[in-house]
């Protein structure tokens, strides 16, 4: 397995850098080193794939780059901003305008209709949305019908399609996804990563993904690889 490591060369701007991360679990002989010792960037508006076996650290890695875990030692820097540096409520604002999440199971608030549940982070905000924005991720993602209907009434193609554009209604500049797949077929796989990377690449977005499928890895600009909490080359 061939895994490239980007290090920001000229011209390359990155959007996220991490310096000497670790993130330990437990303290003594029980003590896991989720995160142990990484040094990464992620350039703008590229696609990332993170892979490795399950308990390689994929998930705590994304976690601490949306700024949902501290790192124990290390530095995470977002859009050049010191994560460590803010508030929790300053990070919470931070979050919700500069990151979507695109989680495993979806995430979405079932007693909201699918409207509702996409335009979600803007009205945290108290923001209306961009009327012909909101219209083109709808049928970017094939939603124009489904707008009205509970997340129960989709099928988990849809409901991950309604989580998808939650994540791109605010416009954020990175999109973090959780093994966003996991739960589908191989076909529906393709096509939820494909789709990911069609509306990442159209809205210039840097979309970060996590995944143990190889094959959706190659779809993505750069795979890198975690073992035991470091990268593996």
């Amino acid at each position: 397995m061939l895994c490239f490591l980007g290090q920001g060369g000229d011209g390359i701007v990155d959007i996220v850098t991490l310096h000497n991360v670790k993130k330990y679990f437990g303290e003594g002989f029980g003590q896991v080193k989720a995160i142990d010792g990484i040094n990464l960037s992620f350039e703008k508006s590229k696609f990332t794939a993170i892979v490795g076996a399950s308990g390689s650290g994929k998930t705590t890695l994304l976690n601490m780059i949306g700024g949902l875990y501290e790192p124990t030692e290390g530095t995470v820097i977002v859009d050049g901003t010191n994560l460590a540096e803010l508030t929790e409520e300053e990070l919470t604002v931070f979050r919700r305008r500069k990151i979507g999440f695109v989680f495993q199971d979806y995430n979405l608030i079932p007693e909201m209709t699918i409207r509702e549940n996409i335009l979600f982070p803007l009205a945290l905000d108290d923001s209306r949305p961009n009327d012909a924005y909101f219209a083109e991720v709808v049928s970017a993602l094939g939603l124009g019908r489904q707008l009205d209907k509970f997340p129960y009434m989709l099928s988990g193609g849809g409901q991950q399609c309604a989580a998808i554009a939650r994540a791109l209604i605010n416009k954020n500049s990175i999109i973090l996804a959780d093994e966003p797949t996991g739960s589908f077929d191989a076909k529906t796989s393709q096509n939820v990563a494909g789709l990911l990377k069609m509306t990442a690449e159209a809205f210039h977005q840097t979309l970060i993904l996590i995944t143990h499928n190889l094959e959706l890895s190659q779809l993505a600009d750069r795979m890198v690889c975690l073992q035991d909490g470091r990268i593996v080359t």
